[in-house]
This record gives C-alpha cells, sequence and structure tokens, in this order.
C-alpha cells in the first residue's frame, strides 16, 4: 500500500497540493483525472520524492518515506515514468532495456537474456528492433521502451504520467493492456492521464483532482458518469 495522509507538496513557497488523502493499493490501477495545473503530476513527483512533502505523511507499506529521496525510494519499488519518452536515444534498445536493472541489488537482477525476452514478449516491435537506436523508434515504440525499462527494475508501484502523450491512438490500447497486466501480477500503477474514455475503462478506481484537492475518490463502478467526470473536471 502507497498511502498519503494530509499532504500538501508544491515548489518553493507555492503549494499545490493541499491535505491530500490518497491509498494506492497494490494489484490495481488508479486513474488520476483532472484539469491542466490541477496537481497531477505534482502528485506523482510527491510520491516519488522528486518535490518535497510540505505537511502530512506519506508510507509504504506502513513505513514513513517522507524524508527519502527519490534515489532511496526507487531502490524501494517506486518507479516513475515521467510524461514524454524519457530514454537513451543513442544506446540501442536492449542497452535501454538493461539499464532499467541498474539500481537493484546484483541478487536480484535478472540475466540479459531474460529481462529482454520478457520485454520482446509483451512489445513484439521492440524486439524486432533490438538492435536499433532507440532514437530511430516511433513515439509509440518509445514509450513502450519507456516503460518496460522501469517495468524491468521489478517495482511495487509504477507511476505513469501520461502515457498516452504523443503516442498513436493506435497504440493506447497496447499500453493500457501492458499496465493492466502488471496489476494483475501485484503491482500497483498509479496512472495520470487527460484521456478519459480509454483509460478508465482499464482502471480499477478513480481520482478526480481539481484546483489542488481531491474532489472524488472510489472504486470505478462507484463514480458518477463520464459525463458527470467532465462536469467535475472543468466545471
Amino acid at each position: 500500500m502507497l498511502k498519503v495522509e494530509q499532504g500538501s507538496a508544491g515548489y518553493g513557497r507555492m503549494t499545490v497540493l493541499r491535505d491530500i488523502d490518497l491509498e494506492f493499493p497494490a494489484g490495481s490501477i488508479t486513474l488520476v483525472l483532472g484539469p491542466n495545473g490541477a496537481g497531477k503530476t505534482t502528485l506523482l513527483r510527491m510520491l516519488s520524492r522528486m518535490i518535497r512533502l510540505q505537511s502530512g505523511a506519506l508510507t509504504l507499506d506502513g513505513a514513513s518515506i517522507a524524508l527519502e529521496t527519490t534515489e532511496q525510494v526507487s531502490r524501494k519499488g517506486i518507479r516513475h515514468v515521467l510524461e514524454g519518452h524519457r530514454i537513451f536515444p543513442g544506446l540501442t534498445v536492449e542497452d535501454n532495456i538493461r539499464l532499467g536493472q541498474i539500481g537493484l541489488p546484483r541478487s536480484r537482477r535478472l540475466s540479459t537474456e531474460e529481462v529482454c525476452d520478457r520485454a520482446y514478449d509483451v512489445f513484439p516491435v521492440l524486439g524486432d528492433k533490438r538492435r536499433d537506436l532507440a532514437r530511430s523508434l516511433s513515439g509509440g515504440q518509445q514509450q513502450m521502451l519507456t516503460l518496460v525499462q522501469a517495468w524491468s527494475s521489478q517495482p511495487k508501484f509504477l507511476l505513469c504520467d501520461e502515457p498516452s502523450l504523443g503516442v498513436a491512438q493506435s497504440l493506447v490500447p497496447d499500453i493500457l493492456d501492458f499496465l493492466k497486466s502488471r496489476a494483475a501480477e501485484g503491482m500497483g500503477v498509479v496512472l495520470v492521464e487527460q484521456l478519459i474514455d480509454q483509460p478508465l475503462a482499464y482502471s480499477d478506481s478513480l481520482v478526480v483532482i481539481k484546483q489542488g484537492r481531491v474532489v472524488a475518490q472510489g472504486a470505478r463502478e462507484s463514480m458518477p458518469r463520464r459525463d458527470e467526470l467532465v462536469e467535475m473536471m472543468l466545471g
């Protein structure tokens, strides 16, 4: 369980999120929606310790991580996939995947063959291009590479900031299928998106943030209909 209680966070003296209470269970996808500037990206940055917690508590499996660094929480199993295709463009696809394991103790690392085979089984197109430089991939293929690189570190929680951004709509279901399969294996996924329809169909629970505050949260089935969600988000 990844949990924030009465959490406030922001940048410098500016507070973006105020008194947030949220729980993110393992083995499920939590979709975070809200208009631009609502604080969605700030939430992920707070959870991954990229920005400090101004007040409140932040725990992973019951232990406080409020004062830890991004590197420390990464080793404990929280991986943050930032907005955009954050890969190493001058390295091959295979080398990018291998780099995902660098933070793991050697005793937990998979062999290069095993980690790459797992990645190529999920996204076969990456196997076809394993020797190509990452910069040669399409936007959607780069996003796939970003996700499997993070997954290769065997995280407990994967924080994804708009993985559909800059991706052809035809590839979005493949990315969402990947996240759903990882959740079925026990990994917790926190998914920030601007899209509603496709991500909502794959999510288990939903959080709506507006002006730095949680205005709705709950199981997907208990939440308002799509048009009501849009009204809630945009007014």
